[in-house]
C-alpha cells in the first residue's frame, strides 16, 4: 500500500524523534539489512501517545518521523535551516510515497535509517527512508520522498544554490562507500 502527500519541509521539524543513535557502525552490525551503506540513523521509542485506536502507530506519526529524520540528516550534511534562509531556498517535498510492511507498537524501539539516493544536483532530489524494530530486526516501512528546490520568496522552482549541492554530493557519497 502507498500513501502520497505533498507539502512544503517545515523549518521546525518535528520533535518526536527520542535520541541520535550513539554509533552508526555498533547498529549497522546488528544483523539489519539496510536498504543502502551507511544509512543516517535515529532511534525512536514508540509511545502510546504515537498509536491509534487499532492500537498501532498511526500514520500520520510515521510521516512527521520521516520529516524529522531528513531534516537532522540535511542538516548533519552542513544544509540547516538558518543558511537555507540566508540563501532564500529550501527543498520542498513534492511527492511521499510509503509501504507499510508491519507494524509497530507502544514500547517498540525502531531505527529510522535514511539516505539521499538520487539528485540531479540542479532541482530535485530523492530520498529513501527504512523503518527497522530493534529487537527483530523487521523491516516495518520503507518510503521515498522526492524534492525540488524552491524559492522561499516565491515558492516556485528554482536552481539549488552551490550549497545545496556540495551538501547532496556529501549525502550521495556516503551510498557509493
Amino acid at each position: 500500500m502507498s500513501h502520497l502527500a505533498t507539502a512544503v519541509s517545515s523549518p521546525n521539524p518535528p520533535a518526536l524523534i527520542t535520541e541520535k543513535c550513539q554509533s552508526e557502525e555498533n547498529l549497522m552490525s546488528d544483523g539489519i539489512a539496510w536498504q543502502w551503506p551507511n544509512p543516517h540513523l535515529k532511534r525512536i521509542t514508540v509511545t502510546d501517545e504515537h498509536t491509534d485506536r487499532l492500537g498501532h502507530t498511526n500514520n500520520v506519526r510515521y510521516l512527521e518521523w520521516l520529516e524529522a529524520v531528513a531534516w537532522d540528516h540535511i542538516e548533519a550534511l552542513g544544509l540547516g535551516w538558518d543558511l537555507k534562509k540566508q540563501l532564500g531556498k529550501a527543498m520542498a517535498i513534492v511527492r511521499t510515497e510509503i509501504d507499510y510492511m508491519a507494524a509497530s507498537y507502544a514500547g517498540d524501539n525502531l531505527i529510522l535509517g535514511t539516505w539521499i539516493t538520487h539528485s540531479d544536483l540542479k532541482f530535485q532530489s530523492t530520498r529513501n527512508f527504512q523503518l527497522v524494530r530493534e529487537s527483530d530486526s523487521k523491516v516495518l516501512l520503507q518510503a521515498k520522498m522526492q524534492f525540488a528546490c524552491i524559492s522561499l520568496k516565491s515558492g516556485k522552482l528554482s536552481k539549488m544554490p552551490a550549497e545545496f549541492v556540495a551538501a547532496h554530493e556529501k549525502g550521495l557519497a556516503r551510498i557509493e562507500k
